[in-house]
């Protein structure tokens, strides 16, 4: 029906009920409940939202004036069906709706029974319903374009809204993945405050001045090699729990826990193929499909698929990925549903190489010069399976049991010039060494994970509880062949003029080491949200873990270690725009293994954290923020003070501000930002007895932050058009532990730009990306032995995406 044919239709009927709906020169075609429409609707009062609803889906509303004129619609903007859109701007509203026939909908009141008094208490079309609007419209819809998310599950495994958890979370959604295309994991937490990137880029992050390699997927442990890169091609959203997370998580860095929310079967179709090409020869292809495989939607699927190809500014270097993610959801009855899901990849990077310290400051080479070797090469395939079974014994209470099991192989080889234990000679010789990895090809990582959970709600008096009790068993078995370590005579290159080998030196079998280990450990756990009068929010909980490793074949002993970990916060909340928050944690950090030069177990990793902060959630629930002081202590933090030795410092410390905010500001206008003030980050007490007491801690700047803004034009003329622009900045760090060399601050700037047209049942969206847009030099990662690696240049990002 084209818009210049179109009479917008008000009629009042009988009881003051109104009626909503198009009239046109030709007859009314009313569209189905499952039609997929493109909204364009901000957050206003529900009647005239009400009136866009139905100009722009083509269906007749009928309701109450006096039921709706004091409400207010929440946003609704991108495709949706129908019945999707409309449960989505009656959300908070209290109204349903149903269907009474093709394109005609009625609303009421989910509550009671219409008022008798009033004249049309009776009416057919008035009479109570079922509410079929969607309840996973946050989570699910592939359209959503909100910058902010009032409900995450990471900081407590339920689905708790932000404004009422006693501790900092920041989540980066699926749509500011898509503006800023995001394809690593450190493109992703830029936009979270107090996380720095580590070594390699994307391999290791920092949170709170504190190291991290592990990351989750659904709420598994995802623990693999430090090498290992995580593909984002199937992830939705990105959710980072700031401070201890091992209360129900078992061992973690108390920095912070990373928690990647992966992409559901949906009962409504949909489909995209994008196509990315950018600078240094980048092609990637991404695949999305999902939709139901019976008519009663007891089956559904999803299937994602990445694959990438590029070089990069360093010579020698290049990627291939491929990446693919199957998944299944069966709803066994009404009340079961079980989801099953694969994901492979595989990962091959020629090439990389780093940059060594000379002085106090990574040495002034091109970012092009690669101190490598052309053979360079490291790959990294990974298998997952996971089985989430869920059976709702009624609408309070639910058990759910939860399977996954991963597979790592690391396969390495290259030179690669030595650490800060081995500085840059005068002239600019650098000795190198060798190291390879998987010698015999069966090298393994394994993983296993169970967990059974019971969760429900229930009142004892005033006081209405959520409380999950839950168990869960982790296993690691790893296996690893590796030479090199140590400099070789003639492994020397030059960092203004290198020397580059022909290949790889021969591994004779005296230069293997194998190394094999399992560990093993079990949780108990138990948690209780307690809604309390006065707008107070309590959270409580515990856990014991207990936690043993061991080498097989060898002489290092074996490790065993319990811990019981508590966790409780407080939430006032006296308007619904603002809370105040208050927790202490406690956490049992990961295993620290051994001293590998004596053959000693190091203690456990264990920390304490007190936090408070300030929350507010603003527009209608559009716009939040976050505002957070945190002082993290933690003790036996593992350090690498030379060569293959390590030690256990006594504590190490870090405190500070931060600062998260997300959402959308005016229609159109959204905003993504965050900062961290750490001006403490420091070792406070040196058992090694290596003098790093009072010395600030490795890669924890004082000052970070990042900002990302896009507009999208709301006029007719521009409709479709959306421009973004953003900075990330990272003041000076220290490399290593011992204060006596820095990687400089740096600001970079980037920009975007799309359009997207809607031709037939589809959207097609051109964008195109410019990160580093002043195409600063800087160091965007750096290891703490010693190396750092350049940032990326001005590189150039387009994409053409289509979706149905």
């Amino acid at each position: 029906m084209k818009k210049q044919h179109i009479k917008h239709r008000l009629h009042t009927l009988a009881g003051g009920v109104f009626s909503l709906g198009l009239l046109g020169a030709t007859p009314i075609v009313y569209a189905e409940a499952s039609a997929a429409v493109d909204f364009h609707i901000p957050a206003q009062r529900l009647i005239p939202a009400l009136s866009a609803f139905a100009e722009q889906s083509g269906v007749q509303l009928l309701y109450s004036s006096a039921m709706a004129e004091p409400l207010r619609a929440a946003p609704l903007n991108g495709r949706h069906s129908v019945e999707q859109g409309l449960g989505q701007l009656l959300t908070g509203t209290g109204i349903g709706f149903r269907f009474v026939e093709p394109g005609v909908v009625t609303l009421e009141k989910k509550a009671a029974p219409a008022d008798p008094a009033s004249p049309r208490s009776d009416a057919a079309t008035l009479a109570p319903m079922t509410v079929t609007g969607s309840a996973e419209y946050d989570s699910t819809d592939p359209y959503n374009t909100d910058y902010n998310r009032p409900n995450a599950v990471t900081a407590t495994k339920t689905d708790t809204p932000l404004m009422q958890t006693p501790l900092s979370v920041k989540v980066v959604p699926q749509q500011v993945l898509k503006d800023q295309q995001v394809i690593t994991v450190d493109q992703a937490l830029r936009n979270v405050s107090g996380v720095v990137t580590g070594s390699g880029g994307t391999g290791t992050f920092f949170i709170r001045g504190f190291g991290n390699y592990n990351v989750y997927r659904d709420g598994y442990l995802n623990q693999s090699q430090w090498a290992h890169t995580e593909d984002l091609e199937n992830v939705e959203r990105v959710e980072v729990l700031k401070g201890p997370g091992s209360v129900l998580y078992g061992r973690t860095e108390p920095g912070g826990l990373v928690n990647f929310v992966t992409k559901q079967p949906l009962n409504t179709p949909y489909y995209s193929l994008r196509q990315q090409f950018g600078s240094f020869d980048h092609y990637r292809t991404s695949v999305d499909a999902t939709g139901p495989l019976t008519d009663s939607k007891d089956l559904a699927y999803r299937f994602n698929l990445g694959y990438q190809s590029n070089h990069t500014f360093q010579e020698f270097g290049g990627d291939e990925r491929l990446f693919v993610a199957p998944s299944l959801r069966w709803n066994i009855s009404e009340k079961t549903t079980s989801t099953f899901k694969i994901e492979y990849s595989d990962i091959k990077e020629l090439g990389r190489g780093t940059v060594p310290l000379l002085g106090d400051r990574p040495a002034p080479i091109p970012r092009s010069r690669n101190l490598g070797d052309p053979w360079n090469i490291q790959e990294d395939e990974y298998f997952m399976l996971s089985l989430n079974t869920v059976h709702a014994f009624n609408e309070n209470w639910k058990l759910q049991h939860r399977f996954n099991f991963t597979n790592h192989t690391l396969t390495m080889s290259g030179k690669f010039p030595t650490g800060a234990f081995s500085p840059v000679q005068p002239n600019g010789n650098k000795t190198r060494f060798f190291f390879a990895q998987n010698i015999d090809d069966n090298d393994y990582q394994h993983n296993f994970f169970n967990a059974l959970e019971l969760s429900g709600k229930f009142d004892t008096g005033f006081l209405k509880h959520n409380l999950l009790i839950g168990g869960d068993y982790y296993r690691t078995d790893y296996r690893a062949t590796s030479a090199g370590f140590t400099p070789k005579t003639g492994d020397t290159t030059n960092i203004y003029h290198p020397i580059h080998q022909p290949g790889p030196p021969a591994i004779l079998p005296g230069d293997v080491d194998l190394g094999e280990w399992t560990l093993p450990w079990f949780g108990l756990y138990a948690q209780d949200q307690i809604e309390l009068p006065y707008h107070l929010h309590a959270l409580a909980g515990l856990r014991y873990d207990n936690a043993t490793s061991s080498w097989r074949g060898s002489s290092y002993p074996d490790t065993s270690a319990d811990k019981v970990s508590p966790r409780g916060g407080l939430v006032w909340q006296p308007i619904p725009e603002f809370s105040l928050y208050g927790s202490y944690t406690e956490n049992f950090g990961a295993s620290n293994f051994y001293d590998w030069s004596t053959k000693t177990p190091l203690p456990p990793q264990t920390a304490q954290q007190w936090e408070v902060g300030a929350k507010t959630e603003l527009f209608d629930g559009r716009f939040s923020a976050t505002l957070a002081y945190f002082d993290l202590t933690k003790q036996n933090l593992p350090m690498s003070v030379g060569p293959a030795i390590t030690k256990a410092v006594g504590e190490a410390e870090s405190r500070g501000i931060e600062f998260d905010l997300s959402g959308e500001i005016l229609p159109g206008w959204s905003i993504i930002g965050a900062y961290a003030y750490t001006p403490f980050a420091k070792t406070t007490k040196d058992s090694a007895g290596f003098g790093n007491s009072g010395k600030r801690l490795n890669n924890a700047p004082e000052h970070s932050g990042s900002l990302w803004t896009t507009y999208e034009f709301q006029k007719p003329l521009l409709q479709g058009v959306k421009i973004g622009a953003g900075m990330q900045a990272v003041g000076q760090r220290e490399i290593g532990y011992n204060e006596t060399a820095q990687a400089p601050g740096y600001v970079t700037m980037n920009m975007m730009l799309s359009k997207f047209w809607k031709i037939g049942a589809s959207r097609v969206t051109a964008q195109l990306n410019i990160d580093n847009l002043t195409d600063k030099t800087y160091f965007g990662s750096i290891y703490s032995y010693g190396p750092s690696q350049y940032g990326a240049p001005r590189t150039f990002m387009g994409a053409i995406k289509i979706e149905y």
